[in-house]
C-alpha cells in the first residue's frame, strides 16, 4: 500500500468515526444528505425545547480531510447576513487554523450554537422583539425553507483560510447607481477578482461600509478562470434571497464574463415585489458589467436576440 493511499484510508476511518459519534450526540439533528459524496447538514438552534435562533450547517468531507484539507460548508438561515455572516464564518476558521489535521465538525457546531445562544441573549436584553419582527427581513418565499426543516441545498461555499493582506495589495470596488421600486433599494458593486482569497477580501471591504451591512440582503457571484486547468471556479451567494445568487451566476455564465465578482445590496422596503425583484437583481448586475467594459451592449443585445431565435425555432419544431 502506497503512502497516499494509506493516508486516504486513515482519512476515511476518521470521517467515519466523527460522523458516528456526530450521529450518536447530536441523533435527530444530524442528517446525511448524499453519504457517498460526503455531504452531511445539522441544524443548530439556540434552545432545544424552545428556539428562538436556528441555521442549517451544511458540510461536504473532502478526501484529504482532516489531514489536509478543511471541510467544505455553507451556513443556511434567511436571517444570517452581512456582518453576522462574516463573524461566525470567521471564528469557524479560526477553529479549523488552530486545530490543523485534527477532526473539527463537533467544534463548529458548539461554536454555531454558541453564537446563536449569545444572538438570543442580546435580543432578549436590547428589547422583546416579536416573533413576526425577528423574521420581518426574510424573503417572500424563505419561510417554506423554515418549515420544511432548510430542505434546499443552496451552493456549497469553500472555506477560506484567512491570510495576511499586503499593504501595496488595493482593492478595486465599483459601486452603481442605486435603483428603488417600491421603497425596495437595489445597487450593485463589482471588483475584479482572480484568487478566492480576494472574494472574500472584497466581501470584508463592503461589509466595512455600514449601510451595505445593514443591507437585507447581499447577494453575489463570481467567476473566476483557472488558465492552468481550463476551468472556471464559481460560486454564488442567496444571503436569504432565495434562488438569487444562482439566477445571478446563470447571467454571468450567459454573459461569458470572467475574473470579475457582483454584488448587488437589496434593502427592503416593506412592500412585496414577487418577481420582480430577481430581475431588479439581474438588471443591477448587467448593467455594472456594461458600464465597467465587461460586455459590450451590442453583443449583449446580439445574444439575447440570438436565444430568443433559437426559442422560436424549437417551438416551430
Amino acid at each position: 500500500m502506497s503512502a497516499d493511499s494509506a493516508v486516504r484510508d486513515d482519512n476515511l476511518q476518521c470521517q467515519i468515526d466523527e460522523i458516528e459519534a456526530l450521529s450518536s450526540i447530536y441523533g435527530d439533528e444530524w442528517c446525511a444528505i448524499d453519504e457517498a459524496a460526503r455531504v452531511f447538514c445539522i441544524k443548530v438552534s439556540d434552545d432545544i425545547d424552545k428556539p428562538k435562533w436556528t441555521l442549517c450547517l451544511q458540510v461536504i468531507l473532502p478526501p484529504d480531510y482532516p489531514s489536509a484539507s478543511p471541510p467544505i460548508y455553507q451556513l443556511n438561515a434567511p436571517w444570517l447576513r452581512g456582518a453576522e455572516y462574516m463573524e461566525l464564518s470567521n471564528s469557524l476558521e479560526e477553529i479549523y487554523a488552530q486545530n490543523l489535521g485534527e477532526s473539527i465538525l463537533y467544534m463548529w457546531v458548539e461554536r454555531i450554537r454558541e453564537f446563536l445562544v449569545e444572538k438570543s441573549r442580546n435580543t432578549d436584553s436590547a428589547e422583546n422583539l416579536e416573533p413576526d419582527k425577528r423574521t420581518a427581513e426574510i424573503s417572500e418565499d424563505a419561510e417554506e425553507d423554515i418549515a420544511d426543516g432548510f430542505h434546499l441545498l443552496r451552493p456549497i461555499q469553500t472555506l477560506f483560510l484567512s491570510d495576511e493582506l499586503e499593504d501595496e495589495e488595493e482593492l478595486l470596488i465599483k459601486h452603481g447607481e442605486p435603483f428603488t421600486d417600491r421603497r425596495s433599494t437595489f445597487q450593485a458593486h463589482l471588483a475584479p477578482v482572480v484568487t478566492t482569497k480576494q472574494v472574500k477580501l472584497v466581501l470584508n471591504k463592503l461589509y466595512e461600509n455600514k449601510k451595505i451591512a445593514n443591507a437585507t440582503h447581499n447577494i453575489y457571484a463570481y467567476r473566476i478562470y483557472c488558465e492552468d486547468k481550463q476551468t472556471f471556479l464559481q460560486d454564488c451567494e442567496d444571503d436569504g434571497e432565495t434562488a438569487a445568487g444562482g439566477r445571478m451566476l446563470h447571467l454571468l455564465q450567459i454573459l461569458d464574463v470572467r475574473n470579475v465578482m457582483v454584488i448587488v445590496s437589496r434593502w427592503f422596503g416593506g412592500i412585496l415585489l414577487g418577481p420582480d425583484r430577481f430581475k431588479h437583481i439581474n438588471n443591477c448586475a448587467r448593467n455594472i458589467l456594461m458600464d465597467e467594459c465587461y460586455i459590450d451592449p451590442v453583443d449583449d443585445s446580439a445574444k439575447s436576440a440570438d436565444k430568443k431565435k433559437k426559442q422560436r425555432g424549437k417551438r416551430g419544431k
